[in-house]
């Protein structure tokens, strides 16, 4: 058997990262238009975070009391 079923093995690390950053980045450049610090993007690392962060990008002008 290949790999014996024990963890990513060494490329899913880097598969990992690269896929985080693919998400992460685009929110640390949207985020500050909705007045939202930069850092928060950090949050997106956890897909519930990335979820949570379009919602409130989303509907940004409600939460600030806007109408439409």
């Amino acid at each position: 058997m290949m790999g014996g079923g024990y963890g990513m093995g060494g490329g899913g690390l880097i598969v990992m990262l690269i896929f985080a950053a693919l998400v992460v980045i685009p929110f640390w450049r949207l985020l500050p238009k909705f007045g939202i610090p930069n850092w928060v993007a950090l949050a997106a690392i956890i897909p519930l975070g990335a979820l949570v962060l379009l919602w409130v990008m989303a509907f940004r002008d409600r939460l600030d009391g806007g109408r439409g």
